[in-house]
C-alpha cells in the first residue's frame, strides 16, 4: 500500500507548479467546448473583417530650403539636443496651422458628409457614395438630434432627403442647389457627385469648420524624412482614394501659396506705402512747376548764373540726401529702438546735412531777390521731381520682386490615388479575433478548472485521509453504455482505461485478497461518478485472472445491471431461497445478480438476517463478492451494506470532490460500524496524459489504442 502510495504521489506535479503539458491534455478533453469558440470565432471574424470599411493612404512630399539655417547645421545633433529649432520643424508647424487647414476644409468641403447606412452592403463591399457640395441643416432640427436621411431614387443621378419620420422633405438632381423651408428654418443641399444603386440611403452630416479642421489634423502624418534633410512627408488616410489625393495635394498647393504670400508680405506693405504716397508727390510736383512756369511768364526769361546754378544743384542733392537718410531710419526704427547705435548714427549724419543746408540757404542770400526766387521755385520743382521718379522706380522694383517671390519650400511629389487600401488587413483581423476567441475558450476552461474546489492530486487525499489511492482511471471518449454482459476490460482490452482496472485489481490483490477476504464492497459519495461501471469491470476483470466472481446490484431502488422485471436479489431476500436460479452467467468465472423488482422498504431486507446468510451461502461458491452499492450521501443502503463486508472501495470522480466531503464520507462509514472497515480510494474519469501513468506509457507497448 506504501508502494502505491507512492507511486501516486510521485505522478503528481509539485503543488503550486503548473504542467503545461497537462493544461493542453485538459483542453483537449474539452475540444468540443473550445470547437463553439472556435466557431463564433470564425463568424465573428468574418463579420468584422469584411464589415470594416477600407482607408486609402497617400503622400505628398515637400522640399524646404535650409540654407538659411546656418546655425543649425553647424550643430548638427548638437542642435537637436540644445532644442535649437530647424526650418524643417517650423515649416512642419506651419502645415498644421488653421490658416492651411481651414481652407483645405472650405475647398474640399470636409465639412459636409455622406455616410452609406445599407448594412448588406457594406457587409458585400457595394456601398455607395455620394459627395456634397453644399448642407446647411436648420439648427433646431440638430439640436433635437434628428437624422436627415438621403436615398437614391429610380434615376441613379436623382434622390431625395427624408425627415424624422420617413417623409419626403425634397427631391432633386446633382449638380441643383436646392433651398427648402424645413424645421423652422431653411434646409440648403447641393450634391456635387453621387455614385449609388437605386434604394440606397446615406446619412447626412455638416460640421463646424472648427471641428472639421481639428478632425484633418487627427488624421495628419507630418515627419521629416531624415535629421536636417529639410524633406517633409505629409501623410493622410480616408475612405475614399480619389479624396486623400485631392486633400492632400490642396494642403501641399495651400501651404506653398501661404509661404509665398507669407515671403512677399514686407514687399507687398512697402509697396502698398508707396503707391498711397505717390499721388501727393505727383500733386506737389504739377504745383512746383505751376508756379515756376507762372513767374517765368510775369517776369519773363531769365537766365541762371554759375553761381545760381552752383547752389540750386547742390541744394537739390542735399534735399536727395536728407530724403534717403530719413527713409533709412524709418526702416531702422521698425527694426532697432531709437537709442540703437544704427539710428543714432543716422541722426547725426542727418544733422550735418540739415547744417550744411542751412548754410546753403545763408549763402543763397547774398544773391539779387529776382534769382533768389527763381533758385527757390527751381528748387522746389527739381526735389519733388526727384522725389517722384524715385517713388516710381521703388514701385516698379517691388512689383518685380512681388511677381517674381518663389519661397522657400517646393513640391517635390504629389499625391497619388492609391489602387489598393492600406488597411484594414482582413486576413489578419480574422485570423487575430479567431485566436482571440479561441484563448479566450481555453481562459474559460482553465479559470474553471482552476476555481473549482474538486481534489486532482491523490498524494493531497492520501494527506488528508490517510487512505491510499489505488489508481486513477482515464476517461473514455464518447457515450460509455454500462453493459455487464460486455464490460470494457473483455470487449475492449487495449483501452488505457482497461490497463487501469487491471492496475487496480493488482494492488487490490496484494493489499486485501492475500489475507483470505472475499466481499468488496464498491461505492461513490454522489451518483455520477461511474461507480457500477467500475464495479462491472473490475469483477470481470478479477474472473478474467481466474478467480470465480460474483457481481450483486445492491441498488434496490433503480438497479443498473438488469431490468426490474428480471428476477434478483430482492426476491432472493423475500423468499430466502438462496440458489442460483437468480444468477446469470456471463461467463463460467464471472457471474452477476441483478437487484430484481422494486421493493418498498429495501432497508429493511437488507438489514434483517436474510442477507447475512445470503453471503455465508455464496461465499463458498465464489472467490470474490463484487457489491455495487449505492452512494453513501443519496441513501442508507451503503451503510447497511457495510457491515457485512470486508473491504471498502470508493470511487472518486476526478475534480469532482472536496477534501471536505471525502472527508465526511469517511466519517459517514466508519460511524455505521464498530469496526471500521479497511478501505482505498479510486479515482475516475480522469484526462488522460502520461501524468496518470496509462495513455502514453502503455501505448508503447502497443496498449494505448486512439478512440
Amino acid at each position: 500500500m506504501n508502494e502505491k502510495t507512492t507511486q501516486n504521489a510521485s505522478n503528481t506535479s509539485a503543488d503550486g507548479e503548473i504542467d503545461i503539458f497537462e493544461v493542453l491534455v485538459y483542453l483537449k478533453g474539452k475540444w468540443k467546448f473550445l470547437l463553439v469558440f472556435l466557431f463564433l470565432g470564425i463568424v465573428f471574424g468574418g463579420l468584422v473583417a469584411m464589415w470594416l470599411r477600407p482607408y486609402y493612404k497617400s503622400d505628398i512630399l515637400l522640399q524646404v530650403n535650409v540654407k538659411g539655417n546656418k546655425q543649425g547645421l553647424a550643430l548638427g545633433e548638437m542642435g537637436a539636443l540644445l532644442d535649437i529649432s530647424t526650418p524643417s520643424a517650423a515649416e512642419m508647424e506651419l502645415i498644421k496651422s488653421r490658416v492651411v487647414l481651414d481652407y483645405v476644409v472650405d475647398e474640399e468641403r470636409l465639412c459636409f458628409s455622406a455616410i452609406p447606412l445599407d448594412k448588406a452592403d457594406r457587409l458585400m463591399h457595394r456601398e455607395g457614395r455620394m459627395d456634397l457640395e453644399l448642407l446647411v441643416i436648420p439648427r433646431a432640427f440638430q439640436e433635437a438630434k434628428g437624422k436627415l436621411v438621403a436615398r437614391v431614387t429610380a434615376d441613379s443621378s436623382a434622390y431625395e432627403v427624408l425627415g424624422l419620420e420617413g417623409e419626403v422633405v425634397l427631391a432633386g438632381t446633382v449638380g441643383e442647389t436646392y433651398r427648402k423651408p424645413f424645421a423652422g428654418d431653411t434646409l440648403v443641399i447641393c450634391v456635387k457627385a453621387l455614385t449609388a444603386t437605386v434604394g440606397q440611403t446615406f446619412l447626412l452630416n455638416a460640421v463646424h469648420p472648427q471641428i472639421a479642421a481639428e478632425n484633418l489634423l487627427k488624421g495628419l502624418s507630418i515627419s521629416e524624412e531624415g535629421k536636417n534633410s529639410g524633406i517633409i512627408r505629409v501623410s493622410l488616410e480616408d475612405h475614399y482614394a480619389d479624396r486623400v489625393a485631392a486633400i492632400l495635394n490642396t494642403i501641399a498647393n495651400t501651404y506653398l501659396k501661404q509661404n509665398i504670400e507669407m515671403r512677399s508680405a514686407e514687399a507687398k506693405k512697402t509697396l502698398m506705402f508707396l503707391e498711397e504716397q505717390l499721388p501727393g508727390v505727383k500733386a506737389k510736383l504739377d504745383s512746383a512747376e505751376q508756379k515756376l512756369t507762372s513767374f517765368r511768364h510775369s517776369k519773363g526769361t531769365i537766365d541762371l548764373t554759375g553761381e545760381t546754378r552752383l547752389h540750386l544743384e547742390k541744394d537739390v542733392t542735399l534735399q536727395q540726401r536728407i530724403l534717403e537718410l530719413e527713409q533709412k531710419k524709418q526702416e531702422a526704427l521698425r527694426l532697432f529702438r531709437a537709442e540703437h547705435p544704427t539710428v543714432r548714427t543716422i541722426e547725426e549724419q542727418l544733422a550735418q546735412l540739415h547744417q550744411e543746408l542751412a548754410k546753403q540757404q545763408r549763402s543763397a542770400a547774398t544773391l539779387p531777390v529776382v534769382q533768389q526766387e527763381v533758385l527757390s521755385l527751381q528748387e522746389e520743382v527739381e526735389v519733388n521731381n526727384k522725389l517722384y521718379t524715385n517713388l516710381l522706380n521703388n514701385i516698379q522694383q517691388l512689383r518685380v520682386v512681388q511677381a517674381g517671390e518663389v519661397g522657400n519650400v517646393r513640391i517635390v511629389d504629389k499625391a497619388y490615388a492609391p489602387l489598393l487600401p492600406s488597411k484594414p488587413n482582413r486576413k489578419v483581423i480574422f485570423v487575430g479575433i479567431v485566436f482571440a476567441f479561441l484563448l479566450l475558450g481555453c481562459f474559460i476552461v482553465y479559470i474553471r478548472r482552476m476555481l473549482s474546489n474538486g481534489v486532482c492530486s491523490s498524494s493531497e487525499v492520501e494527506q488528508a485521509t490517510g487512505v491510499g489511492v489505488y489508481g486513477k482511471l482515464p476517461m473514455l471518449d464518447g457515450k460509455t453504455l454500462n453493459d455487464v454482459t460486455k464490460p470494457c476490460v473483455s470487449v475492449n482490452p487495449d483501452e488505457p482505461f482497461a490497463e487501469g482496472i487491471r492496475a487496480l485489481r493488482t494492488a487490490l490483490e496484494f493489499s486485501v485478497f492475500s489475507d483470505g477476504k472475499k466481499v468488496l464492497m464498491v461505492s461513490g459519495l454522489v451518483q455520477g461518478v461511474g461507480k457500477s461501471f467500475v464495479s462491472t469491470n473490475l469483477a470481470a476483470s478479477f474472473a478474467m485472472s481466474g478467480k470465480k466472481v460474483l457481481l450483486v446490484d445492491m441498488d434496490l431502488r433503480r438497479g443498473h445491471f438488469f431490468k426490474h422485471s428480471q428476477k434478483g436479489l430482492c426476491e432472493m431476500l423475500e423468499k430466502e431461497d438462496y440458489s442460483d436460479a437468480y444468477i446469470v452467467k456471463v461467463t463460467d468465472t464471472f457471474h452477476v445478480l441483478g437487484s430484481g423488482a422494486r421493493v418498498v422498504n429495501p432497508g429493511g431486507l437488507l438489514n434483517s438476517s436474510r442477507f447475512s446468510a445470503f453471503l455465508e451461502a455464496f461465499k463458498d461458491k465464489y472467490d470474490l463478492i463484487v457489491l455495487d452499492t449505492p452512494p453513501v450521501f443519496q441513501c442508507s443502503d451503503a451503510l447497511l451494506v457495510e457491515k457485512h463486508a470486508d473491504y471498502l472501495l470508493c470511487v472518486l470522480k476526478h475534480a469532482a470532490h472536496t477534501i471536505e466531503s471525502i472527508q465526511d464520507a469517511l466519517n459517514t462509514f466508519d460511524r455505521s460500524t464498530e469496526t471500521p472497515l479497511q478501505k482505498a480510494f479510486v479515482f475516475n474519469k480522469c484526462e488522460r496524459h502520461a501524468g496518470y501513468g496509462y495513455g502514453s506509457y502503455y501505448g508503447y507497448y502497443g496498449y494505448h489504442k486512439k478512440y
